[in-house]
């Protein structure tokens, strides 16, 4: 498997890590949106957020908590944005948070996609059925 985030666990791509441990590697995002944005990944190859176990969940996302709180801290920010896709998007196909450090008036507009509105309340009824049949179907 040729894993551009693979080789930066495996040590073998440099870059300016923040954190790692057994479970995970934190480093700067080449490409910041400002100042300190860290990609999170899991060291162990996944390549969506349903790829990892649900015994890694909850570790993983401890540590994307505490890197969260250390990227307001050290960038003096006075809040944060964290972001992840799945496939669509993914510019590199393994599991990354994106924990981006954020200020009132940085230029940021809440989410970078034009938003809309359900055409009813009955379509966002059946949208939401929808989803509910799957969480139980899965």
């Amino acid at each position: 498997m040729d894993c551009t985030f693979c080789a930066v666990a495996a040590g073998d791509i440099s870059v300016d890590t923040v954190y790692e441990d057994d479970l995970v590697v934190a480093f700067l995002d080449h490409r910041p949106l400002f100042p300190g944005h860290v990609l999170v990944i899991p060291r162990r190859h996944a390549r969506t957020l349903t790829d990892l176990t649900p015994a890694e969940v909850g570790p993983f996302f401890e540590r994307v908590r505490r890197l969260t709180a250390a990227v307001e801290r050290g960038t003096d920010a006075k809040g944060s944005f964290v972001a992840m896709n799945n496939r669509v998007s993914q510019s590199v196909p393994h599991l990354h948070v994106h924990v981006v450090p954020r200020n009132q008036g940085d230029g940021l507009r809440g989410f970078f996609w034009p938003r809309t509105r359900y055409a009813s309340p009955a379509a966002a009824a059946t949208t939401a059925s929808l989803v509910r049949e799957a969480l139980d179907a899965g």
